[in-house]
C-alpha cells in the first residue's frame, strides 16, 4: 500500500467535537499530503463545537463540516501514531501502536471561557502539531 510511504496519525479526544478535531485540521493545514491524519472520539457527540470551529476559521482552517466519530482499533492499530488529546480520552490497549498524550491547556480551569479559551487551546494544539510534523517527517522509520 501506498500509505505505508506516509506517516498517520490519528488524534483522538472524547466527544470528537473539539480537540481532536481541532488537531487534526491544524495538522491537514501544516501537513499538507505529507501526513495521513484521522480523528476520532471514544464517546463521539453530535457535531463539532462551535467555538472549535471559530478558532480555527480566524487561522485559515475550516473543520465545520466535520462529523465527529467513533474510534476504529482496526485503524488506530495501523496509523504509526494514535494521540489522545487531554486527560479524558481512554482507549482500550493497542499492543504495537504507538500512542501519546498531550495533556492540553485547559484554560477553564484559570477561568476563562468561550472564544479566548478556545484561541488558547487551539495555540497549544497548533504548536505541539508543529513539533509533532515536523517530527514525523523528519524521521526515516
Amino acid at each position: 500500500m501506498s500509505e505505508s510511504s506516509k506517516p498517520s496519525v490519528l488524534f483522538v479526544c472524547v466527544k470528537n467535537g473539539g480537540k481532536s478535531q481541532m488537531a487534526a485540521g491544524l495538522m491537514r493545514q501544516v501537513a499538507g499530503d505529507t501526513v495521513i491524519v484521522y480523528s476520532a472520539g471514544t464517546k463521539p457527540g453530535t457535531a463539532v463545537n462551535e467555538l472549535s470551529a471559530q478558532a480555527l476559521l480566524e487561522v485559515g482552517v475550516d473543520i465545520t463540516a466535520e462529523q465527529p466519530k467513533p474510534v476504529d482499533y482496526e485503524l488506530a492499530r495501523d496509523v504509526d501514531l494514535v494521540v489522545t488529546l487531554g486527560r479524558e480520552a481512554t482507549l482500550d490497549p493497542l499492543p504495537g501502536t504507538r500512542v501519546e498524550n498531550w495533556d492540553t491547556d485547559e484554560p477553564s480551569e484559570r477561568g476563562i471561557d468561550g472564544l479566548d479559551r478556545m484561541r488558547l487551546v487551539r495555540d497549544d494544539i497548533a504548536t505541539r502539531v508543529q513539533q509533532l510534523h515536523t517530527a514525523l517527517t523528519s524521521s526515516t522509520s
